[in-house]
């Protein structure tokens, strides 16, 4: 009775091990994509900013939910040993230690972009944006991790998904770096554009602008005497009177 209850249990720890982890690698595949897009601009009507933000970010916390059971599921469980170092520590397990040892490379990636989002308030922006760009590492490590230790690999149904997680991907970074060279060949023609403008028709910009204006002002206005206009014509006897001695 205890070994059939001990076999039905460590039957369902591994089940629970292999669904989390292609559920894990999914949800990953979808916060890597929506990142991808997010960071080239792709907006529309139908599908604001906010809405996509929105969305990669609950795509990461369920990411890293199913993640943590398949980490937890896969220490517990007492058919194939994996080890609790060898979720810190790549390479350390014995079991598969290549190809657990890239998973575990996944998890530790994962989890500093996960402590870097927590602490984003903290840190500066460009450490943030730094360790924000490992997220984009750690999909191909856990697609390695899935297909060289799964015990699902060599099904038809798991290389129907990990072919669609590709292409999914690739089609994101390849509209990322399209997005990168227009952006950069805009920049260029603008560039380009106000290279050939002279520079007296130019818009003057700066604190150095309004000295400019006042100078060129002062240069093209007549110059007037400070001294005010005389109301009534100067004659003789006014002049005479001006100069006698009181």
């Amino acid at each position: 009775m205890l070994a059939a209850t001990s076999s039905t249990a460590t039957e369902a720890i591994w089940y629970t091990i292999r669904a989390t982890g292609v559920v894990a690698l999914a949800l990953l595949t979808v916060t890597t994509v929506l990142g991808l897009l997010t960071a080239s601009g792709a907006r529309t009507r139908r599908w604001p900013a906010f809405a996509q933000a929105d969305l990669h970010k609950r795509a990461s916390l369920f990411a890293l939910v199913f993640l943590g059971l398949h980490v937890v599921t896969a220490v517990i469980d007492t058919y194939v040993h994996v080890g609790l170092v060898s979720v810190l520590i790549p390479f350390a397990s014995p079991f598969k230690p290549l190809w657990t040892g890239l998973g575990t490379i996944a998890v530790d990636l994962l989890a500093a972009v996960a402590v870097s989002s927590a602490l984003r308030q903290r840190i500066a922006a460009r450490t943030w944006r730094g360790l924000h760009w490992l997220a984009y590492g750690c999909w191909p490590f856990a697609m390695a991790h899935a297909l060289g230790s799964g015990t699902d690999a060599a099904q038809l149904w798991m290389d129907a998904i990990a072919a669609v997680c590709t292409l999914a991907v690739l089609a994101a970074l390849a509209w990322r770096i399209d997005y990168h060279r227009r952006a950069r060949d805009g920049r260029a023609r603008v560039g380009a554009t106000t290279r050939a403008v002279p520079d007296r028709h130019r818009p003057l910009v700066g604190p150095a602008a309004p000295v400019a204006r006042r100078g060129a002002a002062s240069r093209t206005a007549p110059r007037t005497s400070s001294r005010p206009p005389s109301t009534r014509p100067a004659t003789t006897a006014t002049r005479l009177l001006e100069r006698k001695p009181r």
